[in-house]
């Protein structure tokens, strides 16, 4: 963050603090640590911060960026995987929000956010969000450019977004993955003229070029042979993973997006043929139930076999525990009381940061770790499962204790605590305490 003073870079720092915590819904400030300055002061300056014009989305997402390098250098083996995904943030009671976007029916008012997600090949880690747009009535603000860009269609602006995390010099390549609304023939042959490496859910009913014949993806994986892959679990019931691919070549041309079907068959544009791989995977159960199937197309060379490419693709939920995170979750984003998007795009990078935190302790290896973890959580005094004992969200909530702690014992001495904790409580019968 080079382009900010000391001040406002110590400012930042109190504020990704401030937010390693899980909050309520009633209660989606920032949490004050325990010092010596009154809550509402913090609260203050954190107003203040989001309101500096000197501090830009493009510094917010710097340290996100590093830790992005970091993450792809130590935590990932042959590519970095770049989940990128859209999620509605709704404000429709916030009438002080005056550029809240009405993005479909009359209660659909807020904004929308557009994320890119790094994710480990290692084993599906999340890792931190190194790009991240919102949009707002006037346009979408980035993290790629202090000028706010003209609304478009989503994939019109990820191809470009695809683009800027390329330039980014990371010593991994990227893929690119993306659910069924990349599957545009057009903008796969974008992103294949950047050469960038990119893995799609299709529709069953896409087309393409299979021995000399234009089929529907649906009838291709028919006429392939399944392999076993792996055990999976579907919906809380056990189950196994079936893989299958094949040579395809995309030749269908691309529908630009239009109103009406008479229109879009109008503006249909013929392309280069595109080759890709066809990986189709079928969820079964142990009785042999079909219960999913994926059509996925990819780019992605022969050096990661069909179980990987599923695998990647599975791993694509890991956005979607993101903005579960930064909303219910854990930093309750549709309670936030900032009076402008500018202002929420802002406070949303610092939170982010706070996850990325979380992210980089549930990654960390060797035993200390391990332990800092299991402290964390029984900080944070959740209930957790024995199939997941820690979350991100249980160790935003145990790392806010553990600093509260901390400063609460550069604050104050331990006899001052004794007798803060027997006002407190003094009163009560021993026998009750």
């Amino acid at each position: 963050m080079t382009g900010l003073d000391a001040r406002l870079i110590k400012r930042y720092d109190e504020l990704v603090m401030g937010h390693t915590n899980a909050l309520a819904g009633l209660a989606a400030g920032m949490k004050a640590l325990p010092r010596s300055d009154r809550a509402f002061a913090q609260t203050q300056a954190m107003w203040r911060f989001l309101g500096n014009d000197r501090v830009k989305p493009s510094d917010l997402v710097k340290p996100l960026l590093a830790l992005a390098h970091e993450g792809c250098s130590e935590d990932c083996d042959e590519y970095a995987l770049v989940m990128h995904d859209w999620s509605r943030i709704n404000f429709m009671h916030h009438h002080s929000k005056t550029d809240r976007l009405q993005m479909t029916h009359k209660g659909d008012v807020g904004y929308e956010l557009q994320s890119s997600l790094l994710v480990s090949d290692r084993d599906g880690s999340p890792i931190c969000t190194p790009a991240q747009n919102l949009s707002v009535k006037d346009g979408i603000l980035s993290t790629r450019t202090d000028e706010l860009i003209a609304h478009g269609k989503h994939m019109d602006e990820l191809v470009d977004r695809a683009a800027w995390l390329e330039q980014q010099g990371f010593t991994k390549p990227l893929v690119h993955i993306v659910d069924r609304e990349a599957d545009s023939a057009g903008h796969l042959r974008q992103l294949q003229a950047g050469n960038h490496l990119w893995l799609v859910r299709a529709r069953m009913n896409s087309t393409a070029q299979y021995q000399n014949r234009s089929l529907s993806l649906k009838l291709i994986a028919e006429d392939l042979p399944f392999r076993a892959a792996r055990g999976v679990v579907f919906k809380g019931k056990p189950a196994i993973q079936w893989v299958a691919e094949t040579d395809v070549v995309l030749t269908r041309k691309a529908q630009p997006a239009a109103k009406s079907r008479a229109e879009r068959f109008k503006l249909r544009q013929p392309g280069t043929p595109l080759p890709a791989r066809l990986v189709v995977s079928r969820v079964m159960s142990e009785a042999g139930e079909l219960l999913a199937t994926w059509y996925l197309l990819s780019n992605v060379g022969e050096d990661a076999n069909a179980e990987q490419i599923a695998l990647w693709y599975y791993w694509r939920w890991r956005i979607e525990s993101y903005f579960k995170l930064l909303k219910e979750g854990g930093q309750q984003l549709e309670s936030w009381q900032q009076e402008s998007g500018e202002a929420v795009f802002k406070r949303l990078l610092i939170a982010s940061q706070a996850c990325a935190v979380a992210w980089r302790l549930m990654r960390a290896e060797g035993q200390f770790a391990e332990q800092t973890r299991t402290f964390l959580v029984r900080l944070s005094g959740r209930q957790m499962k024995r199939s997941q004992p820690v979350t991100a969200s249980a160790l935003l909530a145990g790392l806010y204790m553990l600093l509260a702690m901390t400063e609460t014992l550069e604050q104050y001495s331990p006899q001052e605590l004794a007798a803060f904790a027997n006002e407190a409580v003094g009163w009560l019968p021993r026998q009750r305490r």
